[in-house]
């Protein structure tokens, strides 16, 4: 990745409100962030945290209502995708940016022949008549290592296997050579050797192809193996952002030091290994007028409670919303 590389996506100030029967439900707060082509960037945090949402919000895949994208920025290709019209818009979906959605089981149309599923945006996007598109279905097949390939295009998704049916969600997001890929938590619902296989599988791909990939996930382990920079997100908004070795190394957040120290480790007495986080996510009523994470927070303050701390720039692509500043251990300047 090009140090000097100008971002392939550049989100600015993102918001996104769910109207509700008990109310509004701000589940994104002025997400900002950019993706370099052919950079990693993983996206951490707890259910509910707003990551998915997130990157459903820029490609207009939220039904609306409940959803509204309410503000923001971005920027794709020299357009706004926040401003085009739909029909723009579904040229970019699927075509420049694919995405890969977190449950294969029903991602897939169980009526459709998986070759017609991948075909699709073959023949929408690039133009392609049945038998160019039937000759590309199966190159892609082979490329997410799926064997026999041109026979397994007649067949149905139930006639596959749970980390099978991931691989052809991820052939039909390569499908149309994507500049961006989207993955949200693909891996989650398969056992650790097919993850194991599908995350290698990314990376191979990443590196064939030199797409650009946001990874969304829960899991810091996959994170720490194959993203160049982690997003960190809670109650609807980033929290920090760092290359990945200095989010583990010299985490800055205390959402993300709690959520390191929650990974399992074989060491130690057996009642001590499991750490957990004490409480439970907010629910975003309103816009944050406060930090998000203060009721759970070991450092909070009463600066906390009354003010929505900013992403403070810490150097070398470093930044932490917290007013609590962990190298001095003391409050942070104002």
């Amino acid at each position: 990745m090009p140090d000097g590389a100008l971002p392939v996506l550049d989100v600015q100030d993102l918001k996104t409100v769910f109207q509700t029967r008990g109310g509004e439900v701000h589940a994104v707060n002025d997400v900002s962030f950019s993706l370099k082509p052919g950079e990693l960037l993983g996206v951490v945090g707890e259910s509910g945290s707003g990551k998915s949402v997130t990157m459903m919000s820029l490609l207009g895949l939220l039904p609306s209502p409940p959803a509204d994208v309410r503000g923001g920025r971005v920027k794709f290709d020299g357009k706004d995708l926040l401003n085009v019209t739909p029909e723009q818009l579904r040229s970019v979906r699927g075509g420049k940016i694919g995405f890969v959605f977190q449950d294969p089981m029903t991602s897939l149309n169980p009526v459709y022949q998986v070759g017609f599923q991948i075909m699709e945006p073959l023949r929408k996007h690039m133009g392609m008549n049945k038998r160019e598109a039937a000759a590309r279905a199966q190159e892609l097949l082979e490329l997410v290592g799926i064997p026999d390939a041109k026979q397994r295009l007649l067949d149905y998704p139930h006639q596959f296997s749970g980390g099978m049916r991931q691989r052809v969600m991820i052939a039909i997001a390569l499908a149309c050579d994507p500049q961006v890929l989207i993955a949200d938590e693909p891996t989650t619902a398969l056992d650790v050797t097919i993850q194991a296989q599908i995350l290698e599988l990314m990376k191979d791909l990443r590196d064939k192809l030199g797409m650009a990939v946001i990874w969304i996930t829960h899991d810091l382990g996959v994170i720490a193996g194959i993203a160049d920079r982690v997003m960190v997100m809670y109650g609807g908004q980033v929290v920090e952002h760092a290359p990945v070795h200095a989010l583990f190394t010299d985490p800055q957040h205390p959402y993300t030091r709690a959520l390191l120290k929650t990974i399992p480790t074989i060491q130690g007495e057996r009642a001590a290994r499991l750490t957990i986080i004490e409480g439970q996510p907010p629910i975003m009523a309103g816009a944050p007028t406060s930090c998000p994470f203060r009721d759970r927070c070991d450092v909070a303050f009463d600066r906390c409670a009354v003010e929505n701390p900013p992403r403070y720039d810490l150097g070398d692509g470093h930044d932490a919303a917290c007013f609590y500043d962990v190298r001095t251990r003391g409050p942070r300047d104002a």
